[in-house]
């Protein structure tokens, strides 16, 4: 089994932006590439932040009103403080969250999630920037067609990993549900079965119908009990 990683999903031309980028370059670079965020990058091309569109948007709605109608909705305390940012490192989210190559989707789906962000930089060994990997980059893992999961399923799972032939195992695959019917040898191995299987790429759930020949507990306790006896 190979699981699609980072590498495979993100996105390898970044646009990027340093740190004294002006807000007008900004939003250029947002525009014109119709992208809805960009990395702010050091020197040595290592992400220090990222600005978004909602990063944008915040700095604006923090300027005087010019025809003076939002002060009615103002309420005491919301006032903006201090200066107006106008460059990139006063615009951006920071520090920047990263991924890496090698990460699988989890890893960097609980990312996003404990992080509250919607896209990582991914950085290679040194930190410098390689490419960017969005949510919408990880949920391509569920547009797998249903043969090729079959596939993964019935040759690399049940065949090659666990020695299960198609004559005691059948795989049914629709929208990314599983469905598993047959014999296996032993009871353990209907939990290892359905493990494995959830994790391949573009599973949404699976469902076993499985019978067992052999029950490890009760033959293990028959044992137990001859000795006893014995």
């Amino acid at each position: 089994m190979r699981h699609r990683t980072v590498g495979d999903l993100m996105t390898h031309t970044v646009h990027r932006v340093r740190p004294d980028t002006s807000f007008k370059e900004v939003a250029r670079v947002l525009a014109d590439h119709d992208i809805t965020a960009v990395p702010v990058v050091d020197d040595c091309d290592r992400p220090v932040g990222v600005v978004s569109e909602a990063d944008l948007l915040r700095r604006e709605s923090g300027r005087p009103d010019p025809a003076g109608l939002l002060s009615i909705l103002d309420t005491p305390g919301q006032e903006p403080t201090g200066p107006v940012p106008t460059t990139a490192d006063g615009l951006m989210t920071g520090p920047a969250i990263v991924a890496h190559p090698e990460w699988s989707v989890v890893q960097a789906a609980r990312v996003m999630d404990r992080g509250h962000v919607k896209r990582l930089p991914v950085v290679d060994e040194t930190g410098a920037l390689v490419g960017i990997v969005s949510r919408a980059d990880l949920l391509r893992v569920f547009l797998r067609r249903d043969h090729l999961i079959r596939e993964e399923i019935t040759g690399d799972i049940l065949d090659r990993t666990m020695g299960i032939g198609p004559d005691e195992v059948t795989v049914e695959v629709t929208d990314g549900r599983v469905h598993l019917r047959g014999t296996v040898d032993r009871r353990s191995l209907i939990e290892v079965v359905v493990r494995l299987c959830e994790g391949v790429d573009g599973v949404v759930e699976v469902t076993a119908d499985l019978g067992y020949r052999t029950d490890e507990a009760v033959a293990i306790a028959a044992r137990g009990s001859d000795r006893i006896e014995q």
